[in-house]
């Protein structure tokens, strides 16, 4: 049940007759904050009163008067300027809740309008292992991919495999000449990660080496700039000396900035310089950027070779992926990865030719767009396809496939002008109405806010922090629970470590970047998934005690009846669950959840804390709150199911 949609329907036919545009006006009835006022609020009577020149009281008397309340609501309470209170009917609120109890969806309707989403998350590159970049866009993804689907909507994942390219032109060239053949047969994945590792070290060394005298011109050029600048003289005028003071701050941001970016290639080229053992093999390769793009160019081209290896690592490198998929309960309908798509890339600019979207510029075929300084490469001077080509290419074969209303991309916000760039070139290519969003996100931080690393400065392993997550778990489960057998011990930190690391991660607004705690994320107490599973865990024991089941209740004819006010609390935040998926929905971001499940739990500890369930004080009252306590358990193991998280009947 969406009260809050209930509502807005039931306001629209009196704010229609006085209003030409409804929907601002609707979105003002929103949940009170304060209980003394009523359960809801209607705001909207001031902003109308204005538009029709009226006393927003008198707008607010007459709508409260013109809508059809009395089966759900008290009388309306107009109060101040023009508030309208409403607090709900108790035999309302405990129908709803009746019908709740008896239904497995928790009185939640599929959507009478159901829509096709295309998802597009995780999208790994297969030729190294998942790090800590990857889980933001995988459970942010896979939440939306539940929610949706849970909502009525028909939702296909497609995980856009980073399965060809640059890449693998580097894994090859080092099976070629670096790999330890004993190793490889051994046990594939580590051996060809280390030979990624070893070759992208080397090429950003060569690269480095290329780019820095340029970059040390700019930078001096730069440099110089500023000085003539601060040398010149100050002007009298405000305005003008406001001018020149701004000028002069954003010379020295472009300063840093070019330092940094030389600091950064410094540092890569140290690192082989120093290394004793790697630069011997650096000198011996000293075209091995150009000897990679080589081998990359010959695998496109279909060399037998290079085809060959590349079948024979890429099902080693999706198994291993495949693993932290399952750990993280995480599955796809599809994984489709940019070979699918290899054929279909020089169709695309073909196509854009020839219909006069894409021009060429100094060699290369490019898509000019309004907005935009510069233009979106489709084919390099070289013959090469980019990103942007294979993004284009799987639009037109999702729409072809699937015909989606809406294709999501959960991406990092980095990547914020390229997903602006594509729709757009797509919109010009396609009269297509497919919505595309960039469901984009902020970075993981470690403690010190600086992008989460090990201590040796490299980027954190997805295996490695699941591992640590479910180690750190079991010392919580051990010290909490010690009455479980060691099995029970360890399937409830899978859960509990698991889960907590996928709500430390959505429980933030997307966009934010967060500060990663392992000590945080397990707290028993607080915004985690720890104190949700520990709440659902505390429902199901009440059963336990009681020798008696939820089905057993319902059968012997319980009744959910409010009497105390934390019953009543408990009772309208559980039916505003379906608000919290309504909200996920309207801007994808799961957080709206997480948010509603913490409120939910603490509104249970209280009425857990004022309301004795087992010792009620008439059986009616006991089978009463043994209903509200299971909606509680369920709306919270729905919730978290939701989210891509497991509960435990004992913690």
């Amino acid at each position: 049940m969406n009260i809050l949609a209930l509502l807005q329907q039931r306001f629209t036919p009196a704010v229609s007759a006085l209003a030409g545009e409804v929907q601002p006006l609707l979105a003002m009835i929103r949940p009170a904050q304060d209980p003394r006022f009523g359960d809801y609020q209607a705001n909207f009577a001031m902003s109308l009163g204005r538009q029709l020149d009226k006393p927003a009281r008198d707008v607010a008397t007459q709508i409260a008067t013109d809508t059809k309340l009395d089966d759900l609501c008290h009388v309306p309470d107009v109060a101040g300027p023009g508030f309208i209170n409403l607090k709900l009917r108790d035999d309302w609120l405990e129908a709803q809740l009746c019908a709740a109890a008896c239904d497995e969806r928790l009185g939640i309707a599929p959507t009478s309008q159901p829509r096709t989403f295309v998802i597009d998350y995780s999208s790994p590159n297969v030729a190294k292992p998942m790090h800590v970049g990857h889980i933001r866009s995988t459970v942010i993804g896979d939440a939306l991919y539940r929610t949706l689907q849970f909502l009525g909507h028909r939702v296909i994942s497609d995980n856009h495999l980073g399965d060809w390219g640059t890449q693998f032109g580097m894994i090859i060239y080092g099976f070629k000449h670096f790999a330890d053949r004993a190793a490889f047969k051994a046990n594939p994945v580590p051996e060809l990660s280390r030979l990624y590792r070893l070759v992208s070290r080397l090429v950003d060394y060569r690269e480095s080496l290329a780019a820095a005298p340029a970059l040390q011109q700019r930078l001096a050029a730069k440099i110089q700039e500023l000085e003539t600048a601060k040398q010149l003289p100050a002007p009298v005028d405000r305005a003008a000396a406001k001018k020149h003071s701004q000028q002069l701050s954003q010379l020295q941001d472009q300063a840093k900035k070019l330092q940094e970016e030389l600091a950064d290639l410094q540092k890569k080229i140290d690192a082989v310089e120093t290394d004793e053992k790697l630069k011997p093999i650096a000198d011996a390769h000293p075209g091995i950027d150009h000897a990679v793009l080589a081998e990359t160019a010959k695998l496109h081209e279909g060399d037998a070779e290079n085809l060959k290896l590349w079948h024979e690592f890429l099902p080693n490198c999706r198994d291993e992926i495949q693993r932290v998929y399952k750990r993280l309960n995480v599955r796809f309908d599809h994984e489709l990865g940019e070979s699918f798509y290899h054929d279909r890339l020089a169709p695309v600019v073909e196509d854009f030719q020839k219909k006069g979207l894409a021009q060429d510029s100094q060699g290369a075929v490019c898509v000019f767009l309004d907005g935009f300084d510069t233009p979106m490469i489709i084919r390099k001077k070289d013959g090469a396809f980019l990103y942007s080509t294979t993004d284009l290419a799987t639009i037109a074969y999702r729409r072809e496939t699937w015909n989606p209303d809406a294709i999501l991309y959960v991406v990092d916000h980095r990547q914020s002008e390229h997903f602006e760039k594509l729709f757009a070139a797509a919109a010009k290519w396609s009269a297509g109405k497919v919505q595309l969003v960039h469901v984009k996100f902020g970075t993981v931080l470690g403690e010190d806010g600086r992008p989460y690393k090990t201590r040796s400065g490299d980027t954190v392993g997805l295996e490695g922090l699941l591992d640590e997550a479910v180690a750190q778990a079991l010392a919580v489960v051990q010290e909490n629970s010690p009455e479980l057998t060691p099995a029970e011990q360890r399937n409830v930190a899978e859960t509990v470590g698991i889960g907590g690391l996928k709500y430390a991660d959505l429980s933030h607004d997307r966009e934010s970047d967060y500060k990663f705690s392992y000590k945080k994320m397990l707290q028993l107490n607080g915004d985690t998934a720890t104190y949700l599973q520990y709440s659902y865990a505390r429902c199901r024991s009440i059963f336990r005690k009681a020798e008696t089941t939820p089905a057993a209740v319902l059968a012997s004819g319980g009744q959910v009846a409010l009497g105390a006010p934390q019953e009543r609390a408990l009772a309208i935040q559980l039916l505003r669950f379906e608000e919290a998926l309504a909200m996920v929905e309207a801007d994808f971001r799961p957080h709206h959840l997480t948010v509603y499940l913490f409120d939910l739990a603490k509104t249970y500890s209280s009425f857990f804390e004022h309301c004795p369930v087992l010792r009620a004080q008439t059986e009616s009252q006991k089978q009463s709150r043994l209903l509200l306590c299971d909606l509680t358990a369920r709306t919270i193991a729905t919730g978290l199911r939701l989210l891509g998280i497991g509960v435990e009947e004992k913690m």
